[in-house]
Order: structure tokens, then C-alpha cells, then sequence
């Protein structure tokens, strides 16, 4: 496979130059760096955005023009799901397959798309390449524009993928789940939702999406402002202007804030700093800034790629980004840091080195490619004050890298500032603007660029409850925790498949997790199906071993993520949290976990599973 795809070259180096001796003084300065960001609230700081109350003029969305217009429904279906996105749509394409024609698939947003119908901010991309995250590529023959595209491309493919398997058929926009209840002499699960509708369905697929929930700062005052604010998920082109392309002529003349620096931060910030008159960024966490490396597609080479090559080459990717173990054709900032850490174990004896020889060389390797992106900042930020505040302290994988070749040039203009916030942190919002460090600076437009809902339970996050046999609520089960078999089935929830992060796995190319869950999942019903089955659910014994396999994961992880920043991946920095599904909900390798699903499938014995006739 030639490599006429992949980008441009970088102006800058890209290649480590400098070695690294002394692990202590990185050790030290990292933990310097995190002590800083380090709060005693944790998740607890930030603001949930609820579907109603305080706040929740943040979640309106922008895309539709009113309610729903459909009345009421009641039906009888096989399968109801649960969420529009890549899972949902993968969902009903696949039940579409096996001839399954009785489904609805239900979602608050407007049209399909999950995360690509809400993120629709100036700047949006994928982060991984396109040519392995868009699904079904090879079955409809889709060549993607570029290797990384828009978001309004990827809405785009969601809504012809929708069209192609006639989906839309299926769909009920504009409809939020209020509440789910299990009747055992029917066994089907009854559905209530805000338009009123009553579902019966025998099987529930349901998901409480991880980009889906938005949440704000804990910063006082947020609804005390008068200028125009919004979150990134939810962007008002209509004060704005423009597209996710750019073109935000209504931003001229206007003071931007902008609070956030994670991967949304990094594309939006240098739409923003091209029109604003003045834009202020709020950040309390650098991101690690690789190169884009974007380019257009070579159609000659992609029409060349054998069958096969979507998973062959998503199955390379995830191996080698997760362990190194696995050379992948994908060469971009993701496997370029991942055969670097190759390298340097090779370097001290590969397989054959002893483990505190290997854990050096990664620790090592990991502290040379921050220095190289560290020095890369230095060469792009001409003012030193602002290049010293977006160099990052953290091992690389402690938060989602970003990727951008617009993000640090954007620093060089004088209208573009950047408060640090651990060093000026904001103490509230006013009428007029924002007081940091006992300075009122004055806004037309607050931007929160501010993330999504992760320490919540899932059912916080979801908006609804489930009451499943016997009265057992799943608010209750897992208060303290999600509790499944592989993540899917819950023991006295028959018949309801929970999708998303419910003890599945980590991966970058979510994508590629969304395609195995399907796949799994699938497999179930059809084995209920087949066998005249009216419910599935796990053991109580099966769900306590799995739950022993993530319990046993998080304690190989915890110490590393102790020394990471605060962010997301370490739930804020207070681990034991085990609300949190990237914590304490993982499968790592997540490869490894998809192979665990293939052979418990191939087994054929239905392993710690009861189908009740």
C-alpha cells in the first residue's frame, strides 16, 4: 500500500531530538503540574445541563424548528432502540439484515448522527482517520473527501446511511425516554415517553452516549450573564454566522470567551481568533497539539484497497495505538507516538527485557515526545508568556490528544489572549462578563467549550429510570457502579442490551467498539430468538466474575492514573469514584476485549447467560 494519502508535511520537526535521563525531574514537574489542577469536588465542580431546570436552556436544540409534530403513539414492536447515533443506526441496519422490520429507533435530536447531529462547532473533524471511523465504507462504497473530515460531511454520510437502509422508516425524533418498566407476564418492556408514546417492546437497546450530555463549569453567576452564551454542542450560528467551515462574520466586532481547551477547544479557538475582535481563552488543562497531517483523499490508492481492508486496517490501528505490538498503515500522530515507544523498548531488549526495563523505556520515550511537542509550541507561539501556558505536563495518554495546525498559530495574534486559570482562576460571571483573580473583563459572547457528563451514574446521565423484575430499579443496582456481563445484560433486566461505556472497553477509534458491540449484541438476540426464548439475562455469578475482570483492570491502571492530570480519563483525579465508566469500566486493551467477545461466541455455550422459555 503506498502512502500517497497521508498529508502534508509539517513545517516543524516532528521527530524526537532530545534524550531523557533523569526520569525523576519529569516525575516531579508532572506532579507539580497535576497538583495544581487537583480539586476536592472532582467531578462534583462541574454543572449537569438536565433535559429540564436550571440550565437547561443550554440543551435547546438549535437544529429543529419546534416540537415534535407526530402525536402519541402506541406499538407493539420486536426491538426498540434506544439513541440515533453510529450505534443506533448500526443497530437497525443489522437488524434490517436479519429481517427484523418491527423496530423503532427513538432519539432526542432531531435526525440521525448521535454525536455528529449535536457537534456541529466551526472546526469540527474526526480525530481518527476517516477511512477507518466511518462505518459500512466498503458495503456502500462511500469514498470519504479527506483523510480527516468535517463533521458536516460525516452528518451527511450519517443521513444517506439512514437513506440506504431505510432507516428513517423506523425513526421517532424529538422524543425523550421518560421511563422504562419491565412486565414479567407479557415479558416485554413498556417505554414512556415526554410526546406521550407507550412502546411494548420485546427487546430494549439502550445507551446513555458519552458526547451526548453536556455540562458547565461550577463557576457562580452563569445565569446571571446578559451578553449571548451557548455550549459548543449546542452553537448558535444564528448569532454567529457562518458553518462549521467557518465564515463567523456575525462574531466581528465582538469580545469572545472561550472556556475549554480539550479537543473541542483546539478546533474552535482559531474559527473564533479569525473574526472576533478580541477572544479570550479560559484554560485550566493545555492539550498535547500534534500536527494534522490532513490532506485530501488519493482516490487512485482507495479504489485499490482489497475486501477486507476496513477491518484489517481498524484491527491494525487499535493493536498498535494500544500496545505497541502491532505495526499499522495508518501513520499519523497516533501510531507515529506508538512506534516511537516501540522503538525505545526495542532499544533496551524488546520482548526479552525485563518489565522495570520496559516500563522505564515507555516512561522514558513518553517525556522525549512531550519535550519535542513542548519545543514545537516554542516555535510556533512567538510570545513566551502564552507558548509557557500551553505547554502540557502529562503523559501523553492521560488525556484524548489533539490534533490541529491552525490551534497555536492562532496565539500569535494580539487579539487572542489566554488566562490560566490555575494560576487566575475565574470566581464567578457577571452581567457583563467574567472576574478572574478579582478583574472584570467584559463580554459579548461566552463560549463553553467545557465537555461532557462523566461523573454521574448512568441513569443521571439517561434522564430516566428502569424498573426492571421484581421492582429492582437499575438507579438503585448501580448507584455505585454499572454491574453487567461483558457490559451488555444486567441481571434482572431481562431483555435490555446496554450499549456505550457499561463495562465494555477503551479504544481511540470508538467507532470500531460501536461495530463490536453490534455485532455482539446481535448475536444475543438472534440466539433468543432461535431458540424461542422470552428472556435473556446474565447469572448473578457471571456478573460478579466480570465485575471482578474490571475491578482487577482498574487496579492495573490505578497507579498510572494517579499521576495523571485531572481530566476525564481519571474522573477529575478522584479514582475511586466507580460512577465513572472510564475508571472503573474498562477492558484495556480494548482489542483484546473484542477477542474475548469472538471466542465466548465461537464457544457457542451461552456462558453465564439463562434463556428462560
Amino acid at each position: 500500500m503506498n502512502d500517497r494519502h497521508i498529508g502534508i508535511a509539517d513545517p516543524h520537526p516532528f521527530v524526537p531530538s532530545r534524550k531523557v535521563d533523569r526520569l525523576e525531574l519529569f516525575r516531579e514537574k508532572y506532579a507539580a503540574e497535576r497538583d495544581k489542577r487537583l480539586t476536592k469536588e472532582g467531578a462534583g465542580q462541574f454543572q449537569a445541563i438536565d433535559f429540564t431546570g436550571k440550565f437547561s436552556e443550554f440543551d435547546t436544540d438549535p437544529h429543529v424548528d419546534g416540537p415534535r409534530e407526530a402525536g402519541p403513539m402506541s406499538l407493539d414492536l420486536d426491538v426498540l432502540v434506544v439513541g440515533a447515533g453510529f450505534m443506533g443506526m448500526t443497530a437497525g441496519i443489522e437488524l434490517g439484515k436479519r429481517g427484523i422490520s418491527n423496530y423503532k429507533i427513538l432519539d432526542v435530536a432531531g435526525d440521525f448522527g448521535g454525536t455528529w447531529y449535536w457537534n456541529r462547532y466551526p472546526g469540527v473533524r474526526c480525530d481518527v482517520e476517516s477511512y477507518i471511523y466511518l462505518p459500512y465504507l466498503e458495503e456502500t462504497g462511500y469514498v470519504p473527501t479527506e483523510r480527516y473530515v468535517r463533521g458536516s460531511e460525516i452528518f451527511a454520510y450519517c443521513q444517506s446511511l439512514a437513506q440506504k437502509y431505510g432507516l428513517y422508516d423506523h425513526a421517532v425524533f424529538q422524543t425523550r425516554v421518560t421511563e422504562m418498566e419491565w412486565d414479567e407476564d407479557s415479558a416485554r418492556w413498556t417505554v414512556r415517553t415526554d410526546g406521550g408514546d407507550e412502546f411494548r417492546a420485546r427487546f430494549v437497546a439502550t445507551q446513555s452516549g458519552l458526547f451526548m450530555r453536556p455540562h458547565l463549569p461550577g463557576t457562580p453567576g452563569i445565569d446571571t450573564f446578559k451578553g449571548h452564551s451557548f455550549h459548543t454542542s449546542r452553537w448558535d450560528y444564528d448569532y454567529t454566522g457562518g458553518d462549521d467551515s467557518g465564515n463567523l462574520d456575525g462574531l466581528r466586532g465582538k469580545k469572545v470567551a472561550i472556556i475549554g481547551t480539550g479537543a473541542t477547544g483546539l478546533q474552535v479557538i482559531p474559527q473564533i481568533a479569525e473574526y472576533a475582535d478580541e477572544t479570550v481563552v479560559y484554560q485550566r488543562t493545555p492539550t498535547q497539539v500534534m500536527p494534522r497531517q490532513n490532506a485530501a483523499t488519493d482516490i487512485e490508492w482507495f479504489t485499490s484497497l482489497k475486501p477486507g481492508w476496513h477491518r484489517e486496517r481498524r484491527e491494525a490501528f487499535d493493536k498498535c495505538v494500544q500496545d505497541r505490538a502491532t505495526l499499522s498503515e495508518v501513520d499519523d500522530g497516533w501510531v507515529k507516538f506508538a512506534k516511537y515507544q516501540m522503538d525505545a523498548v526495542s532499544e533496551v531488549g524488546g520482548a526479552n527485557a525485563d518489565l522495570q526495563a520496559m516500563m522505564d523505556a515507555l516512561e522514558r520515550s513518553d517525556y522525549e515526545w512531550n519535550e519535542m511537542l513542548r519545543d514545537r509550541v516554542d516555535a510556533v507561539v512567538e510570545d513566551e508568556s502564552k507558548a509557557a501556558k500551553l505547554k502540557t505536563y502529562y503523559r501523553t495518554m492521560c488525556k484524548r490528544p489533539g490534533f490541529s495546525d491552525e490551534y497555536l498559530p492562532a496565539f500569535n495574534k494580539d487579539s487572542v489572549d489566554i488566562v490560566d486559570t490555575t494560576s487566575t482562576p475565574i470566581e464567578r460571571i457577571t452581567e457583563n462578563g467574567i472576574v478572574a483573580d478579582g478583574q472584570e473583563r467584559e463580554f459579548d459572547l461566552i463560549i463553553y467549550a467545557t465537555g461532557f457528563q462523566g461523573g454521574r451514574t448512568w441513569t443521571e446521565k439517561a434522564g430516566y429510570d428502569v424498573l426492571g423484575r421484581e421492582g429492582n430499579r437499575l438507579s438503585k443496582k448501580f448507584a455505585d457502579g454499572i454491574s453487567t456481563l461483558h457490559g451488555f445484560l444486567s441481571k434482572d433486566f431481562p431483555n435490555l442490551f446496554l450499549l456505550g461505556f457499561t463495562q465494555t472497553a477503551t479504544i481511540t477509534n470508538i467507532a470500531h467498539l460501536i461495530d463490536e458491540q453490534a455485532t455482539h449484541m446481535m448475536y444475543l438476540i438472534d440466539q433468543c430468538i432461535s431458540s424461542g426464548a422470552r428472556t435473556i439475562e446474565p447469572t448473578a455469578e457471571a456478573e460478579q466474575a466480570w465485575g471482578k475482570v474490571m475491578s482487577d483492570q482498574t487496579a492495573t491502571r490505578t497507579d498510572w492514573l494517579l499521576t495523571c492530570t485531572p481530566g476525564l480519563y481519571n474522573n477529575e483525579g478522584k479514582i475511586a469514584d466507580t460512577r465513572n465508566p472510564l475508571v472503573s469500566g474498562v477492558y484495556v486493551p480494548g482489542y483484546q476485549y473484542f477477542e474475548l467477545l469472538e471466542n465466548w461466541r465461537k464457544d457457542g455455550k451461552l456462558e453465564g447467560v439463562v434463556l428462560s422459555h
